[in-house]
């Protein structure tokens, strides 16, 4: 069978079989899923995650930019010292927002919770957060049993008037 030639824009939309030896060439469709980058293999929630993350990280990025121009343009040393003040009080709020989120993602706090966590060091976070946790949750039952259990001491046999007996229990 001859090998098709593909449609230069595309339009008959059918692939071009290879033939055996022949490596596909960079704008074949089959060579973009050899291609692909490790992230296309993650889930949608962990993909969802990473974004959110790399979001983080480039806001923490702009404010170490902005905290060094802060600091290079301060002239006197108390604008030094207004500066440096004003850099730790951010560093300060930045290192909680990070413990709340460690803590919130620990419990699987939803986010809105999460905002919500009261506390200044870890172990207060973390004892209200696991408040938080109960009220979400429903506790889970002591008994998955729902019916008779064939421990009942049944030896065997059928016995008409034990069978009624235990079917009004």
């Amino acid at each position: 069978m001859p090998e098709q030639t593909p449609d230069p824009n595309g339009a008959d939309g059918a692939e071009t079989p290879t033939a055996e030896g022949e490596q596909p060439k960079a704008g074949d469709p089959s060579s973009v899923a050899s291609t692909a980058s490790p992230e296309d293999e993650l889930p949608d929630w962990a993909r969802k995650e990473l974004t959110k993350v790399r979001g983080e990280a480039a806001s923490y990025r702009t404010r170490l930019r902005e905290a060094e121009t802060k600091l290079s343009g301060a002239k006197t040393p108390e604008e030094f010292e207004a500066a440096l003040s004003e850099v730790k009080a951010e560093n300060t709020k930045l290192e909680r927002s990070l413990l709340v989120t460690k803590v919130a993602s620990k419990f699987e706090l939803p986010e809105l919770l999460a905002d919500a966590l009261k506390g200044e060091t870890a172990a207060d976070l973390e004892a209200h957060a696991k408040a938080l946790q109960g009220l979400l949750a429903p506790p889970a039952p002591s008994s998955l049993g729902g019916g008779l259990d064939p421990s009942d001491g049944d030896d065997g046999e059928l016995d008409p008037r034990k069978l009624a007996r235990l079917t009004r229990r």
